[in-house]
């Protein structure tokens, strides 16, 4: 299905007029939507946030026709309960079977595992990712602290609390036992390959350089399929009903008629956040 990029029209020229059936979607309600649609550029923030009107007007329009929202009614928001009454008329998305989840969960064991989890303690030497003689300094003085623990390891706590820029080294640096994703995304893969100790050199991030040690591991584990079974029962939901309203969306655009923008194979994402 050809997709039109708004940001890719030649000369510059302004994007045709965007229609759901009779209703046309106003560019002010489009500038109005982008902010809820971050993306890596303008362009694609604004074909983002187009998407996501005609979808509503697509919904708004299929209500009003089923005598859910008066015809005249203004555009449905995500969290309208017409939109929940509609999708819970319109789409059939049956249970999983037990044995789809099990064979789900055999398939996918790692994303029902638990994590490694690590005990952390940190002294953060803070430097602006663009403040090259600040992001040199802080290297030095992080080679200095870890050469001076190598000697004393008993003084983290005191060199935290003296040169740590983090709210952490009230408690000495102190992170307390940390899973995969709950630190920035810089040290996240690095700390998971550190072993226990000391680490030899400063680790960096967007906040400056990172003095670590990893004082304890807690290696992850496959859970079995009946302590889980809730999770996987839902995860296998969830992927039918974004099949399930991606293609309800897809027949609506069909039936409907949408001019001046093509929906993706994923047009109601945002409806399912």
């Amino acid at each position: 299905m050809q997709k039109i990029d708004i940001e890719m029209i030649p000369g510059g020229a302004s994007p045709p007029p965007i229609r759901v059936g009779e209703a046309t979607i106003a560019e002010v309600a489009i500038a109005e939507e982008m902010q809820y649609h971050p993306a890596d550029s303008a362009g694609s923030a604004q074909l983002k946030a187009a998407r996501a009107l005609v979808v509503r007007e697509l919904l708004r329009q299929r209500a009003a026709q089923l005598g859910l929202v008066e015809a005249d009614d203004a555009a449905l928001d995500e969290g309208d309960a017409a939109i929940a009454a509609l999708l819970e008329q319109e789409l059939d998305v049956p249970d999983p079977a037990e044995a789809d989840c099990r064979r789900f969960h055999a398939t996918h064991a790692e994303r029902f595992s638990e994590p490694t989890r690590l005990k952390v303690r940190h002294i953060l030497l803070p430097a602006a990712p663009d403040d090259a003689e600040a992001r040199d300094a802080g290297y030095h003085q992080g080679q200095r602290l870890i050469r001076e623990l190598e000697q004393v390891p008993e003084r983290f706590t005191e060199l935290a609390q003296r040169h740590s820029a983090c709210p952490s080294k009230d408690e000495g640096g102190e992170l307390g036992w940390l899973a995969p994703g709950q630190t920035v995304t810089e040290l996240d893969g690095a700390l998971q390959r550190l072993p226990v100790g000391l680490h030899d050199r400063p680790l960096a991030s967007r906040y400056g350089w990172h003095v670590i040690s990893i004082d304890a591991r807690q290696e992850g584990r496959e859970l079995p399929f009946e302590q889980v079974a809730e999770r996987v029962r839902h995860s296998l939901r969830e992927q039918a009903t974004r099949r399930a309203l991606r293609h309800y969306l897809l027949a609506l655009e069909a039936e409907i008629g949408v001019e001046g923008i093509a929906l993706d194979d994923d047009g109601g994402s945002a409806l399912m956040q």
